[in-house]
């Protein structure tokens, strides 16, 4: 008998340990709680991380990697100027902390509830797309990427040193198979000779370290082990490893022929999907470390001068949202606008398909260009 309520005993308490946040998480939580909800912090995560999903979450932890409840916002906690404010540090956050994922992904991807189903992948007819702007007038350059995360490996905070160096050695040899316009070199960025270096900063391909959003997040350990960048040799075709996502992939040119990048960035995909597996959930599409970043994780953009426009910033901004497009200064997120040149892009990841996100760009930007005409 006592044999029985012993192991009883020892299971409940191997379950407490399994499932019990450490002291100083929870007072870290606490505390960074207190002055988020007293800030004036504009984020997702202030919106919905109530008193009660706070008190229901603080004590969770993710099963296979024990990732907390602190893992997931410490970025929003220690940035109050963040948009969003939370992170993913493994697939299974988003199932565990569902109570605080779920309305902000509702809120960022324009309406996808917690009842409804990403649709399957769907690139659609890629011919079906123009030039935006055929006479060079407005359209400086177009990009469009999608981020890919490698089945059976963690996001950046839980990955260890030995795994993102396992992964750049499989990215780079998978991406050293490819052929004809996609064919390229694989730069590691431990090693890099300066000028290789310089070169990529000057072209504006390579990240640097030291994105504060990303850091707070825990998602820049180990720099630069296990991050590469790849690109083509006309320098069309990127790839980013283990940067913000296991993989960037890009296609950009100058000019705003959208249907050759589209082109490029889905032969890309698929032959690379040839080659390593990519992690997919049923209900939320591809999974990446950003909750902004689901589903298709499909972000196409334009950089674009539209003084009329610009000088009414929000007038910019009320066209753009009707048509779902997000408007960030020259250089991305939390950036200004130089010389009166937006990077406009798609907003919606999830809920619609591959074809149907690009579309929205287009038709956009479509529509952006004839009012800076009509002016």
């Amino acid at each position: 008998m006592f044999a029985l309520w012993y192991l009883t005993f020892a299971v409940d308490e191997i379950r407490k340990q399994d499932t019990m946040v450490d002291a100083a998480v929870l007072a870290k939580l606490e505390e960074g709680y207190a002055k988020l909800a007293a800030s004036d912090s504009k984020s997702l995560l202030k919106k919905y991380l109530t008193k009660q999903v706070f008190d229901n979450l603080k004590n969770k932890v993710t099963p296979t990697f024990k990732s907390t409840l602190l893992d997931v916002i410490q970025s929003g906690l220690e940035n109050h100027d963040s948009g969003v404010g939370i992170y993913a540090p493994d697939a299974e956050a988003y199932t565990v902390f569902a109570e605080l994922f779920d309305p902000i992904i509702e809120d960022y991807h324009g309406g996808f509830k917690k009842t409804d189903k990403h649709p399957a992948a769907d690139f659609g007819d890629v011919s079906t797309f123009g030039n935006v702007d055929p006479t060079n007038e407005f359209v400086i350059s177009t990009r469009v990427r999608c981020g890919r995360s490698l089945q059976g490996y963690p996001f950046n905070p839980c990955l260890t040193e030995a795994q993102y160096k396992e992964m750049e050695s499989k990215v780079s040899s998978t991406l050293s198979g490819l052929e004809g316009e996609l064919k390229g070199t694989f730069y590691p960025l431990t090693g890099m000779e300066k000028a290789v270096q310089q070169q990529l900063i000057d072209d504006h391909f390579l990240f640097k370290e030291g994105d504060r959003f990303l850091q707070a997040a825990n998602a820049c350990r180990y720099w630069p082990s296990g991050r590469g960048i790849y690109h083509n040799d006309k320098k069309t075709f990127l790839v980013w490893c283990n940067e913000e996502d296991h993989l960037r992939i890009i296609s950009m040119q100058q000019g705003g022929d959208l249907g050759e990048i589209y082109r490029r960035l889905v032969t890309a995909v698929n032959e690379i999907e040839k080659r390593v597996p990519f992690s997919h959930d049923d209900r939320l599409g591809f999974l990446t470390f950003c909750p902004t970043n689901l589903g298709t994780t499909i972000r196409a953009s334009v950089h674009i001068k539209v003084p009329k426009l610009a000088s009414n910033k929000a007038k910019l901004e009320e066209v753009a949202a009707k048509y779902n497009l997000q408007v960030r200064g020259t250089r991305g997120e939390h950036t200004e606008a130089e010389g009166g040149v937006y990077d406009i892009s798609n907003k919606r990841r999830m809920g619609l398909t591959e074809y149907q996100a690009v579309k929205e760009m287009y038709d956009g930007i479509t529509e952006l260009i004839k009012l800076e005409k009509s002016l």
